[in-house]
């Protein structure tokens, strides 16, 4: 069985790559949504403190690193349904903001911290994602879904089997797992039964 979903992973952090990604036809465009003070930026680094960005021993600085805010990536999208927002970090009022300021159009939202999600619970279009990237997400996540059903879940492909496949099938429509860029990642997907892959290789995804 094909992986019938493409999302590109971390292609909405930057225009144009959002632009690459929805012309290389992804059915669904990853971004990083952080809370910074009164702004919704979008991006993978993390915050250290107000002034510096980090990731894997990346150190950049605030002031030299032009920032994508929400509000500019979806006037690029312009009601293009095909958008995924990767919720990141702990902020207490980040979901609120987000849900405050998202259009009419649909739009995928996914986070490892689930009790983000109930902020959208009141909006129709908005399409919830679980994450959960380790084992102990995995089992917390399979016990929430014995309880609550959910439109999608999203589990690090290290994590899953075909069987463990089936039985998020019960409860949730769509399985995602990542990462996804080389062959043989893309043959054990398909081997894993799931419906999306998210990786950055769209040349193989496509």
């Amino acid at each position: 069985m094909s992986p019938q979903l493409v999302v590109a992973h971390r292609a909405g952090n930057d225009l144009g790559t959002l632009r690459a990604a929805l012309d290389a036809g992804a059915d669904l465009v990853e971004a990083d949504v952080h809370a910074f003070r009164q702004r919704l930026e979008v991006r993978h680094l993390k915050s250290l403190g107000p002034w510096w960005l980090w990731d894997r021993g990346e150190f950049v600085r605030r002031r030299d690193t032009r920032l994508l805010e929400l509000g500019d990536l979806l006037a690029a999208l312009n009601g293009d349904p095909r958008l995924l927002l990767d919720l990141k970090g702990i902020h207490p009022r980040l979901a609120r903001r987000l849900a405050a300021v998202l259009p009419d159009s649909t739009v995928t939202v996914c986070t490892q911290h689930w009790w983000m999600l109930d902020a959208f619970r009141d909006l129709p279009h908005v399409r919830l994602v679980l994450s959960a990237g380790s084992r102990r997400g995995l089992r917390r996540l399979r016990t929430r879904l014995r309880a609550r059903p959910a439109y999608g879940v999203s589990v690090h492909r290290r994590l899953l089997t075909p069987d463990l496949v089936t039985e998020l099938h019960r409860r949730a429509e769509l399985v995602f797992t990542w990462p996804v860029d080389t062959e043989d990642e893309l043959g054990n997907a398909r081997h894993l039964g799931v419906d999306g892959v998210i990786g950055k290789n769209l040349g193989l995804l496509r």
